[in-house]
């Protein structure tokens, strides 16, 4: 740990190792803001369309949180990387780890339930729902600790697999697309 590191900068910089980011503490908080950037902006979306009790917002969600989950990049990293990030001159986003990734394919599946009840004429149980995931996406959106990640890391460990920093590392170095810090 770096000397001008706070306790929080460390645990917010090792809920990110979780999601299988391998950063020091330096490209952490130069991404502070950038890797908060798509959560962010999915969370406003997902507590406009939970206000408005829309199904069609909630389900046009979906194929985002599926992009982001199969591919390297969330199509919002991609509004940061080409746009938002030059307002402020800060680094590229790095491309998303295999936790991360997976916790969004989560975060599909649940967006398509929450869309569907909301469809079906079931408020309540959407809204129930809804208001889990927005909690979720507000505790990693807020402090970088992904649940989700978090509970695949136990099931790893626990099948005796691992995606620790040296794995996560060579996933992110090795890809010829990545990008940015991280690479």
């Amino acid at each position: 740990m770096e000397r001008n590191t706070t306790r929080s900068e460390a645990w917010i910089n090792q809920n990110l190792g979780v999601q299988g980011y391998c950063l020091t503490a330096e490209e952490s908080r130069a991404l502070r803001v950038g890797l908060r950037f798509p959560t962010a902006l999915c969370l406003a979306l997902v507590v406009t369309g939970l206000a408005l009790q829309s199904a069609v917002l909630i389900l046009a969600l979906a194929p985002v949180g599926a992009v982001a989950g199969w591919t390297l990049r969330h199509p919002f990293d991609l509004l940061w990387n080409h746009g938002v990030r030059h307002l402020s001159g800060a680094p590229e986003l790095p491309p998303n780890p295999k936790p991360r990734r997976h916790a969004f394919k989560l975060a599909t599946a649940w967006l398509l339930a929450v869309g569907v009840l909301f469809a079906i004429g079931e408020p309540t149980a959407a809204l129930v729902l809804g208001g889990v995931l927005v909690a979720v996406c507000g505790l990693v959106t807020v402090t970088n600790f992904c649940i989700p990640s978090t509970l695949l890391g136990v099931w790893w460990r626990w099948r005796g697999e691992s995606l620790g920093p040296a794995a996560s590392r060579r996933a992110i170095h090795t890809d010829p697309t990545a990008k940015g810090i991280g690479r």
